[in-house]
């Protein structure tokens, strides 16, 4: 029996936008001055013929999804732009009605094939990664859920339950999710506010002593500049994965500006996350790590929340990559490893004890694995990729409405401000940091949430 509220798109418009940052970021060895977004608009119409318009955005991220051995910045995002055009016209040619998590996961399959196309067609002499193809993908996924939402005149969260989607999870998952939909496993209301997880990137300056030159540019440049300006509690790391002492006197010089700037506001509560971004060589280094840590400064380890990718994404071929023993002393959650359930199964037996949701990977895909995440209580949290705008927002929604995830990522407040401009007013709660909180109460218009 066909579903009456199942849609198919009927149209489909991509656009870009070009940003510089403000200051460069350094991730796993490699540095990022600059971001290209993705612009997505949908028209979707239902089997009575009434029709809605979705939007999607999302930062084209090629350093993190594709990190090349063999193509530069420029090449690889040309790529991306290449398999957005096929992307968008194999969603246009797609005749059939649907749930978008219905859709979105049987499209995903023509989106990889669409990328063994693209390798031919450009003679690549590497494969498109899964991961840079799903972030390719995603903001065309984010559209097509914002549309369904806003044909039914529904906050989309609402519309994840049994008598919206076709299938219940088992479809996707395993029998263990027989009977059990995504309403289950999200809120339809989100949390009223959350702590923003601030950026702490290998090349940003901790003191006054770190800057050469200062940028002058109305925004913070120092640790204690960003902690006295938006009242931080959350401070995301970034490390080198492969230079111990320099990573533990990262974390402890951190660990000192943060106590002296912390007792000046009579804060003394606050949490770091570290990221080695799959750099270190075995689950040893990471175990010496964390034992220096809790040596040198036992208050600093306490307040490791938990560890992202400490080694190679590429799961199959790194088996000897077990984490069991890490995780018994903090959460480790997998990040650029986890691009399907496939690899949620096998991370879990490696040792893993939690993951990173990211909309880059897409809406549909972000749900089921959040879904799965919970039933197996895994740790939870929710992944930046400097998300700006419109993709900042759609982040902070699934944020909201994820139980257990505490604290939202979002560092294009940092790095990247001037794409925020205009959305900063429509959002002041979304990107105006109060207590190193953001308020995530007002995200509740129809489709995902936000105004696009």
């Amino acid at each position: 029996m066909s579903n009456p509220r199942d849609i198919k798109v009927c149209e489909v418009k991509i656009s870009y936008e070009d940003y510089g940052y403000r200051t460069p970021i350094k991730f796993g060895g490699n540095v990022v001055n600059s971001v290209t977004l993705l612009n997505v608009e949908v028209q979707v119409r239902n089997r009575a013929g009434k029709g809605a318009i979705g939007q999607g955005s999302m930062a084209m991220g090629n350093i993190w999804s594709w990190p090349s051995k063999i193509y530069n910045y420029g090449e690889t995002l040309n790529v991306m732009k290449k398999l957005a055009s096929k992307i968008q016209e194999i969603i246009k040619n797609y005749q059939e009605y649907g749930h978008p998590v219905e859709s979105g996961m049987f499209l995903e399959k023509e989106f990889l094939k669409a990328a063994k196309e693209t390798e031919k067609e450009m003679n690549l002499k590497e494969e498109i990664p899964k991961l840079c193809v799903l972030v390719t993908a995603s903001p065309f996924d984010a559209a097509i859920h914002d549309a369904y939402g806003k044909l039914l005149n529904l906050n989309v969260y609402h519309a994840y339950g049994p008598e919206f989607m076709n299938d219940d999870l088992s479809r996707y998952l395993t029998n263990e999710f027989k009977g059990e939909y995504l309403d289950k496993y999200t809120l339809r209301e989100p949390k009223e506010q959350m702590p923003l997880y601030h950026l702490i990137g290998a090349l940003d300056p901790l003191t006054e002593a770190d800057i050469s030159q200062r940028l002058n540019d109305g925004y913070p440049e120092t640790l204690p500049e960003w902690i006295q300006s938006d009242g931080l509690t959350h401070l995301k790391i970034k490390l080198s994965g492969n230079d111990l002492d320099w990573d533990v006197n990262r974390v402890l010089a951190i660990d000192k500006v943060c106590r002296e700037t912390q007792s000046r506001r009579n804060v003394d509560t606050w949490y770091y996350s570290a990221d080695f971004n799959e750099k270190c060589p075995d689950v040893e280094y990471l175990i010496d790590f964390l034992n220096r840590i809790k040596e040198s400064s036992k208050e600093c380890f306490e307040r490791i929340q938990y560890i992202e990718q400490p080694t190679s994404r590429y799961l199959k071929e790194h088996r000897e990559d077990r984490m069991h023993k890490a995780a018994k002393i903090k959460p480790v959650v997998i990040d650029e490893a986890l691009v399907d359930f496939e690899h949620l199964q096998l991370a879990m037996e490696l040792g893993y004890s939690g993951v990173a949701l990211k909309t880059c990977k897409g809406q549909s895909q972000a749900l089921l694995m959040g879904a799965a995440a919970l039933k197996y209580n895994l740790f939870l949290c929710v992944q930046d990729l400097t998300l700006v705008g419109v993709s900042f927002l759609h982040s902070a929604g699934l944020c909201a409405r994820i139980p257990k995830v505490t604290a939202i990522e979002g560092n294009g407040r940092q790095y990247c401000p001037v794409a925020n401009k205009g959305w900063e007013d429509k959002w002041p709660s979304i990107f105006k940091v109060k207590n190193g909180m953001l308020g995530t109460a007002a995200l509740v218009h129809t489709g995902l949430g936000h105004y696009s």
